[in-house]
C-alpha cells in the first residue's frame, strides 16, 4: 500500500496519493477510495488502474487535519491501509477505518 504526501508550500493543502499494489488489489476491476473527504461516497473517487495491476489515485485534501477512509474492491470488499498513520473504529462491530493526518 502506498500513501504519499507532498505539502504545498502556497496553500494549507496536501497532495495525498493513495495505491493498492496488484498483490493487495488481487484480480480487481475497479478500486474505490471512499472516505470523509468525499462523504463516504463509493464512486465519487475511483482509483485509476495501471499496467502492473496496481491502483492509485492523487487527492488534494486540507491540512491540519485527519480524514478516516477506506478502499472498496470491486464494490464488495472492503480493505485498509497498513500503511496508515492510524485506525479508528467504525459503527460496524468488525471493522475499522484508516486514518491520515496531515
Amino acid at each position: 500500500m502506498i500513501i504519499r504526501k507532498q505539502y504545498l508550500k502556497t496553500k494549507p493543502v496536501c497532495k495525498v496519493t493513495f495505491g493498492l499494489s496488484a498483490g493487495e488489489a488481487g484480480d480487481a476491476d475497479s478500486v474505490h477510495l471512499v472516505g470523509e473527504f468525499n462523504g463516504w461516497s463509493k464512486t465519487a473517487t475511483p482509483m485509476k488502474k495501471k499496467k502492473g495491476g496496481s491502483f492509485s489515485v492523487t487527492v488534494d485534501l486540507e491540512t491540519g487535519r485527519e480524514y478516516a477512509f477506506r478502499y472498496l474492491v470491486d464494490g464488495t470488499r472492503w480493505t485498509n491501509a497498513e500503511n496508515a498513520d492510524k485506525s479508528s473504529p467504525t459503527p460496524f462491530e468488525d471493522a475499522e477505518n484508516s486514518v491520515i493526518v496531515l
